[in-house]
């Protein structure tokens, strides 16, 4: 159950067997089709967070790269 108007991410991902093509399939961990009628906001699954997470993992690589670089490596990496 969840709030009326609330936003839902969902960061789960799941390979499932798709019960009428009996092929794979991945989906979140949020029941979407029974949440989409209180959410005012839902992210899917797959083609949600994933993209945002990837980018954050690569800022985090950065940032640690330059937490061990001497000052003149730094002058070659930018962002």
């Amino acid at each position: 159950m969840i709030k009326e108007g609330a936003a839902v991410i969902d960061v789960g991902i799941n390979r499932v067997q798709d019960p009428v093509t009996a092929k794979p399939k991945l989906v979140g961990d949020v029941d979407f089709e029974g949440v989409r009628k209180k959410a005012s906001y839902i992210t899917p699954v797959p083609g949600g967070v994933g993209p945002m997470t990837v980018a954050m993992l690569m800022k985090n690589t950065i940032i640690a790269a330059k937490k061990l670089l001497k000052p003149k490596e730094l002058e070659t990496l930018t962002v």
